[in-house]
């Protein structure tokens, strides 16, 4: 195809002593002219960019669902061969950038971007109009892309559960536990908004992302689930019952103890503890519709105190530490269903066996 090319308006800079473009592609562009798993592309660049098949179904839904308030960041390709740039005035940093259409344009960085675009136009096809922003690098032979993938990659950090929760508007869930978080008095201060972890100096009882995840098992939601305002309003109350029936929470939000010291000493200080509440009280809730407030009551009858090993091992901790695994938080929550008075179903039943049986 010599003489055909591909025109962007671009701007250009400079990297390490070499020029780069940031391009607008239109997005029906992207599925045509970016190799990806093709067999064009030399195996050993194939195998460092596994397609992670249930990311890109999840990308395209939000680019359909959000189709007038998505955002989608930029994707990193490398040209394998001379590009030509027009800059609009004589020096000029923008202009437009002339691709051969015979060039190979291999994806560094947005693999998952690409195949969640293509996804997504067969079901919204005006997306097609819409542009995304590439930053094309030259990289004749391809020789340097995977170095270029390892060094995209490396200083990515993925945001924290709690930092997302904080800033995510479209999720039911995570606006459930900021309403939660700045609503409940036992919870307000003492959640950590943007760590899903506490370090051992922190002040904070709970994690945003605990939160959220504990209201989400009260109300027996799925990760996308809508929330009414009714079962948001429930939440908080519930909460706020919890809070007044765990007295340490009180003292820690009052001084009177460390917050550090509750978590070295007590079950109740850690997510586990927090998500099995949860999770209990859907059950209290659904078995007692009129009185799960005062059989809430029966939390002050916990002992929560790690050192009763004969309690908690196998179940909140292992090995003498607190686990968040999935099965401690069930065994957590059927020993408080039992303590309010609620019996186990079949499923319960067979993990308290299992528990009990001999290592």
């Amino acid at each position: 195809m010599d003489g055909y090319q591909h025109s962007f308006p671009a701007l250009r800079g400079t990297q390490a002593g070499a020029d780069f473009f940031l391009a607008m592609c239109p997005m029906g562009l992207v599925p045509k002219i970016f190799l990806f798993d093709d067999e064009q592309v030399p195996p050993d660049l194939r195998a460092q960019r596994t397609l992670n098949r249930h990311r890109v179904p999840e990308i395209a839904r939000y680019l359909v669902e959000n189709r007038s308030s998505y955002v989608l960041s930029a994707l990193t390709a490398s040209i394998d061969m001379s590009v030509s740039f027009e800059p609009y005035a004589e020096r000029a940093s923008m202009g437009t950038l002339h691709v051969p259409m015979d060039a190979r344009l291999l994806i560094n960085d947005g693999q998952h971007r690409r195949a969640a675009v293509e996804e997504a136009m067969k079901e919204c096809l005006e997306l097609r109009d819409d542009h995304v922003p590439v930053l094309f690098f030259i990289d004749k032979g391809l020789r340097r892309s995977q170095q270029m993938f390892a060094d995209l990659n490396k200083h990515a950090i993925r945001p924290s559960d709690s930092l997302s929760t904080l800033y995510d508007q479209r999720d039911p869930s995570s606006e459930l536990a900021r309403y939660v978080a700045i609503t409940v008095e036992g919870f307000k201060g003492m959640t950590e908004m943007e760590k899903s972890s506490i370090s051992n100096r922190s002040t904070k009882l709970f994690t945003l992302s605990g939160v959220k995840h504990a209201s989400r098992a009260l109300l027996r939601k799925g990760r996308r689930d809508e929330i009414s305002p009714e079962e948001r309003l429930f939440a908080a109350e519930f909460w706020s019952q919890v809070v007044s029936n765990v007295p340490d929470w009180g003292l820690a939000k009052e001084r009177k103890v460390a917050s550090s010291d509750l978590r070295q000493n007590f079950v109740h200080a850690h997510g586990v503890a927090l998500q099995a509440i949860g999770t209990a009280g859907a059950d209290l809730v659904a078995a007692y519709p009129g009185d799960w407030r005062s059989r809430l009551k029966k939390l002050r009858t916990v002992d929560w105190s790690r050192s009763n090993e004969a309690l908690w091992e196998g179940r909140a901790m292992v090995h003498g530490r607190i686990s968040k695994a999935r099965s401690n938080v069930r065994l957590t929550a059927n020993l408080l269903k039992v303590q309010m008075g609620l019996s186990l179903n079949a499923e319960e039943e067979e993990l308290e066996k299992i528990l009990e049986s001999p290592q």
